[in-house]
Parts: C-alpha cells; structure tokens; sequence
C-alpha cells in the first residue's frame, strides 16, 4: 500500500484549513511507516526509551479516540491499549500486538473522528474531567489539538525511521 499525501491549500476557510493539516499529518504518520517489516516497526532506536513506530500508531489511535469519540461525542470510550495499571500501554508488550491489526485500529478510529466531526461547527462543545474538573473544548481546540500532537509525534517518527533505515523526509 501506498499512501498518498496532499499539502494542505494555501488558501481556504478555516475548517478546511484545520482538516487539512490534519490529514497531512496522519498521512505523514503512514508514510513514516510504511515499507517496513514488522520487526522494524517495533524497534525502539533511541534506548532507553521505548519509543517505537508502533507505539506511536497505538498511541494515536488512542488520541483519536479520547478526543473525538470521548470529549467530543460524549461516547463511553473506554481506553485500546492503556489502563490505569499501564498508563503507556500503548507502547508494551508489542511482541503480542497484531501490526496490521494496530493500523486497522488507527484507521477506523481516523474514520471514526471524521464521521463524528462532520456537521459540526468549529464551536461545538465537548468535556471531559480533568483534575477533578470539567473542562470543555471546541471542536476548533481539538482540530488544533490533535494537529499539534500528530506534528509533534512525526517528529519522533521521522527521526526513529532515519535510525532503523536512514530513510528521511517530510
């Protein structure tokens, strides 16, 4: 499979602007991925940290799902990967996680947060307790949110992909 990224426009209202971005990124994402094996997705280049390409999936389609499925929608979206016991769970015991099964995962919770996006104004609410607090976001927040956390986690992943392959890239 080949993924194929488009550059966000120059030019265009704000909400085409914010998916844009967005969808640049997740596509980065993949294309970070893509044509390794499974040994190598799971290689954590930079001991001591645990960082790995798949973690990185695992750990996106868990933002997903958090901000989209949880704060947004409201939905009982109970954690893939992670738990109270584990809280970066996303990125252990991946000698048992299914790669394809992982990316699967990532892209129906991607589906997922579109389909729930969709016909909502950039200031429709969502909420979430945090510290004991409800706090709310505008869809607009978390567009920016998640584009700010996938931006931030291509870095990591452009720079693990250079050390397993010396592949780099935008």
């Amino acid at each position: 499979m080949t993924t194929k990224r488009t550059d966000p426009p120059n030019v265009a209202d704000e909400r085409t602007l914010l998916e844009s971005f967005l969808d640049f990124h997740r596509d980065t994402l993949a294309l970070k991925c893509e044509g390794l094996t499974d040994a190598q997705l799971r290689e954590a280049t930079v001991p001591p940290s645990e960082l790995t390409l798949l973690g990185l999936v695992r750990h996106l389609a868990e933002v997903e799902r958090g901000w989209f499925r949880h704060v947004l929608a409201g939905e009982d979206a109970e954690p893939l990967y992670y738990s109270d016991e584990d809280p970066d769970g996303e990125f252990h015991a991946l000698d048992k996680a299914l790669t394809e099964e992982s990316f699967g995962t990532w892209r129906a919770e991607v589906a997922h947060s579109r389909k729930l996006a969709a016909g909502r104004s950039l200031d429709d609410l969502g909420s979430r307790v945090r510290r004991g607090e409800r706090e709310e976001y505008s869809l607009r927040w978390i567009y920016i949110h998640m584009i700010e956390e996938y931006a931030r986690h291509n870095g990591h992943a452009d720079l693990i992909r250079e050390r397993i392959d010396g592949a780099t890239g935008e």
